[in-house]
């Protein structure tokens, strides 16, 4: 078995945008391994596209309790694949991170 690589954190989005790396560099090609949202005071949803327009690669719909707190989902096997950029749809929520390597 192969050895894990390093896993990377983006900055929170809070708002609809590209995920930026820890040091504001916008994110080239990616893979997604984990994706960690705080909620909202209702439902939302985080939407994820290979760049601004492309491709859906997540949705991920929060629930519709106040103040729930957080959505953490591990990706399985190697994850999810965005082949240009990160951006984010965000609808009440929060914030959120994505977890790649």
């Amino acid at each position: 078995m192969g050895m894990q690589y390093d896993i990377k954190a983006t900055k929170p989005l809070a708002s609809t945008g590209s995920f930026v790396d820890q040091n504001d560099n916008n994110m080239t090609r990616t893979r997604i391994k984990a994706i960690y949202a705080i909620c909202g005071a209702a439902a939302g949803s985080v939407t994820i596209t290979n760049g601004n327009g492309g491709e859906t690669l997540f949705v991920m719909n929060t629930p519709a309790v106040a103040n729930c707190g957080y959505i953490y989902i591990i990706l399985p096997g190697e994850g999810i694949l965005a082949g240009s950029a990160l951006y984010g749809t965000v609808s009440n929520t929060a914030s959120t991170i994505v977890f790649y390597g």
